[in-house]
Formats: structure tokens, sequence, C-alpha cells
């Protein structure tokens, strides 16, 4: 079983990992070979659009070029801690114990606009490039179309539709995010699928199908429930549902 999440445009600063390049050969910070090439496409297009200078008007715009400009020598860490927001601070992936947060390593993987598929335990640098970055000489579409063959089996996609549609994953399984009262959420969804990773990881779930996922959500009391097109996890907005942070309970609300 895979969890495809998107990543986040916001990131923590700093790391303690090997750059990019200087991790010794055979070290690689980063899974998913198969992706070096495009990889390689996409941090080269990076450099020439650092080098053609970029926007630095603000404090936040001013990071985001120097952590651009240092993507290849900038220290590194986990994904599944650069990544902040909504989503990823549901998850609370620090505050996991240890086995929750090996089964985040094993079965998590972000999708990134500039390295493509990575593991939550790959070592990235920060960086400020999302979907709708122009990077000089390349296409987005062209860069990560094929990127999906990389992930092999059950995926659970979590994905926003606009990175779904960037690098499409054959088979992956979509999950719609409502309110108790079944209408779409925009920004409260985000926190729904945090919440229900962290409930996956704590209970160590281990499925093969969809089938199998909603099975172990109806005994879980987890509202995640089978429909035509894939999945559909009911979420309360955690500002009228509030709970302990850190708990996996969250915005997800039973029925």
């Amino acid at each position: 079983m895979i969890v495809l999440l998107p990543p986040s445009e916001t990131k923590a600063a700093g790391g303690s990992g090997a750059s990019l390049t200087t991790a010794r050969p055979g070290e690689s910070p980063l899974g998913f070979p198969g992706l070096a090439v495009a990889r390689s496409r996409a941090l080269a297009a990076l450099d020439r659009l650092v080098a053609a200078g970029q926007d630095v008007s603000t404090p936040a715009k001013a990071r985001a070029a120097a952590d651009n400009a240092a993507v290849r020598s900038a220290p590194t860490m986990p994904a599944i801690d650069r990544y902040t927001g909504v989503l990823y601070d549901a998850l609370g992936a620090g505050s996991l114990d240890a086995d929750a947060r090996a089964w985040v390593e094993t079965h998590v993987v972000i999708q990134s606009a500039l390295l493509g598929f990575v593991r939550a335990s790959d070592h990235i640098p920060a960086y400020k490039v999302s979907e709708h970055t122009k990077l000089p000489g390349e296409r987005m579409r062209d860069l990560w179309s094929e990127a999906g063959a990389v992930i092999d089996g059950f995926a659970l996609d979590l994905r926003s539709k606009a990175y779904a549609a960037l690098a499409p994953v054959a088979g992956a399984v979509p999950v719609e995010i409502v309110s108790p009262e079944g209408k779409a959420l925009n920004h409260w969804n985000k926190a729904g699928k945090g919440a229900l990773v962290r409930s996956l990881a704590e209970a160590a779930v281990e499925v093969d199908s969809a089938d199998a996922l909603v099975r172990w959500a109806a005994s879980a009391s987890v509202p995640l429930t089978g429909t035509e097109t894939g999945l559909r996890l009911v979420v309360q907005d955690p500002r009228l549902a509030p709970s302990e942070p850190g708990t996996a309970a969250g915005p997800v609300q039973d029925r």
C-alpha cells in the first residue's frame, strides 16, 4: 500500500542531511532512481531560473529565492519533516511513536514539482517550486507525465487534482473529501487527509485494495466509504469540532 500526498508550499528551514550534490556515491538522499533524468532536467531548469534573477521584493520571496539558489548544496531533511502546513501539521509525523513513524516512512510518497515522487524518508532540501512555476526550457507536464510508473501496487491518492493530473498514477484510488452534510471542502480537506494518514500509521494498516481499506475504516470508526469513482472521507471543520492538538481524530467526523 502506498499513500500519495501532495507537497506543501511551506517548508521547514535547515536540515542536517547530506546535500543533493555532496552525498557519497550509492548514498543518494533520494529514492526512485528511475526519476533521475527528469530530476536532473528540473534542477538544470531551476539553475536557469536562478541565473535569470528571481523576485526578492518581500522577505518571503527573498527566502524562497535563496532556497532555490542553494538547492544543490543546502542541507537536507526527511521529506515528511520538510513539508509543513495544514495537512502535515494534522499528520504530525514528529509526534508519532517509532512504529507509526516507520509506517509513514515505508508507505507515504510525496509528489514534488521539483524532484518528482519522493518517499517520506527521502532527504530533500528547501526549495520554492510548485506545479505553476515556469521553469525555463521545461514544461512540468513533460517532466513528470511518466513519473507515475515508479508507483507499484495499491495506491491511495490524497493528492490535489492538479498534482494528480501532472503525474498520473495508473489505478490510484482518489479520495473525495466532504463535510458531514455532503458538501465539498477546500481548505479543511487538507486537515482531514493528514488525520487520515495519522490514523493509518498508528494502526499500521496493511491492505492491498480499496475494499480492504473500507473494511478497516468501518472497524476503526473512520468515516471512509466507497464510491463509484474511488473513496469518500467525511471531515468536520475543526473549528466546529475542536480536538486536542496532535490527535488523529482531528477533523475526521464519525457518522
